[in-house]
């Protein structure tokens, strides 16, 4: 078994730029590297939901972050000479599916362009810190035959989202093997349907059930049947600790891109997620809705190259991680503090022994 502790301890001291930080997921990855001891720097916009967890964590108040835009070149290159990271961890990102319809140029230029100006500051600045890019389990051609998605898979993308990670993923390729292959590991990293306290975001199921229920509103719901690989944050987080440390060693032997997802039986639907919200007494009422758009409804992905070679699996199954989920939301509506929600949750995953 992997010891998680021993992968934080590595990054203490180290230079870890992040870029948005102040997302769900950058937000626990920022304040998991504070509290191993790294020097962090995060760029990213500011948060767009009340409440937000980088907000309640007050992590502007534990390193430096900088307010910018992935798309403006300049300010990324400039904070990125000025500090020289050693490693660098790209979570900015226009991330739904469903605002991608409606603004696909933003969402190709922040996701597919922002991707660009980091390579490209690297590259023309000569610095060379181990990296990892964060895109999606949508980047695979997906004909819902029901398979698990393995990394040579063809990519795809039929909505703007997926199409511009899908593009994202060749660019990073492109530019490795270009140049980078003599100087430092870079890898793309695919998860998705990440789920755990703190996330506030519109257009994702955790969070919308989350406000209708505490709102008294209707939980608008698309597709019961949708099928997702739903997985703790942790699970993807320290997969990407666990990564980047072996990177760090092997840059090119593990500079490829990786599948995080979860294990067959945490893929479950829409409607297996309602039971376990139920079960916490969180029970918003209903309205079924016609879906405009194409989503996908069946997606999961095969992480046995994970398995193999870094030795990473899931440690929580689907009830143990819908639990910890509604009951961080549960705490925080009672008055907890989130920064001490998010310490129990590492702890707990942290001790686990299997």
């Amino acid at each position: 078994m992997v010891n998680f502790r021993k992968i934080l301890s590595f990054f203490k001291n180290k230079k870890v730029f992040i870029t948005g930080h102040t997302g769900f997921k950058g937000a626990w990855l920022a304040y998991m590297l504070d509290q191993a001891g790294a020097i962090t720097n995060g760029y990213s916009l500011a948060p767009e939901t009340k409440p937000n967890l980088f907000e309640n964590l007050k992590l502007s108040k534990r390193f430096n972050s900088i307010t910018g835009d992935i798309r403006d070149y300049n300010s990324l290159n400039k904070c990125l000479k000025d500090f020289e990271p050693e490693f660098v961890f790209h979570l900015a990102a226009q991330p739904l599916v469903l605002e991608s319809y409606e603004f696909p140029f933003k969402t190709h230029s922040t996701n597919y362009n922002g991707t660009l100006n980091l390579l490209e500051s690297l590259r023309s600045l000569n610095i060379y810190p181990t990296s990892l890019f964060i895109t999606t389990d949508k980047v695979y051609k997906n004909i819902e035959d029901g398979r698990l998605f393995s990394e040579d898979d063809s990519l795809g993308g039929i909505d703007p989202y997926s199409a511009s990670k899908s593009a994202s993923e060749i660019l990073i390729s492109s530019y490795y093997n270009s140049f980078f292959t003599k100087h430092c590991g870079i890898s793309s990293v695919r998860a998705g349907n990440v789920i755990g306290g703190g996330d506030w975001s519109k257009f994702r199921l955790i969070p919308d059930i989350i406000r209708a229920n505490y709102n008294n509103i209707k939980l608008q719901i698309r597709n019961l049947e949708a099928v997702r690989p739903w997985q703790h944050v942790l699970e993807a987080l320290f997969g990407y600790l666990l990564l980047a440390y072996n990177l760090d060693k092997r840059p090119q032997e593990f500079s490829q891109s990786w599948n995080f997802g979860p294990s067959k039986i945490n893929i479950k639907t829409v409607s297996d997620i309602l039971d376990q919200a139920n079960k916490k007494d969180i029970n918003p009422q209903l309205n079924l809705l016609n879906d405009p758009y194409k989503e996908t409804k069946i997606l999961a992905l095969n992480s046995s190259k994970a398995f193999e070679m870094l030795n990473w699996s899931p440690r929580w199954d689907f009830e143990k991680t819908m639990d910890i989920t509604f009951q961080w939301y549960k705490n925080f509506y009672e008055g907890q503090e989130a920064n001490q929600l998010i310490k129990k949750d590492i702890e707990f995953y942290l001790n686990i022994s299997y």
